[in-house]
């Protein structure tokens, strides 16, 4: 998937007013993320998603920290200046964009390695 392609979509889920508002959240979303995963996990999804939002996870890719969903939440809403509650949209908006730029395999091979409470985050009930 291409970056205007990608996001366009965050947009529209999101319902973000312009692809800057929806490089912003995707940028702070994908940050936190990849303080949850692995190294080797961040470089694999890295692999499947448009520059610069590539970069993201490695750039932020530390080790996995191990953050609940709650806590991811709070790291989205620190990063975004939201508040809790749009924190899950906006996770939402971009992680369930992420759920259908990646392969299945990878988007599994994610959520294995998260918390329970994350699949519905990537728009799925839990690992296919």
């Amino acid at each position: 998937m291409k970056l205007a392609e990608f996001l366009a979509q965050v947009r529209d889920r999101g319902e973000y007013r312009s692809q800057e508002e929806a490089e912003q959240i995707s940028t702070a979303v994908l940050g936190v993320l990849a303080t949850r995963i692995t190294p080797e996990e961040a470089d694999d999804l890295a692999a499947q998603l448009p520059a610069p939002l590539d970069d993201v996870l490695h750039r932020e890719s530390t080790g996995p920290q191990s953050l609940g969903r709650e806590e991811f939440l709070r790291r989205v809403a620190e990063q975004t200046g939201a508040r809790p509650r749009t924190a899950e949209w906006d996770a939402s908006a971009v992680l369930s964009t992420v759920a259908d730029a990646v392969s299945g395999g990878e988007v599994n091979h994610l959520l294995s390695q998260l918390p329970a409470g994350y699949a519905e985050l990537f728009g799925r009930p839990g690992l296919s």
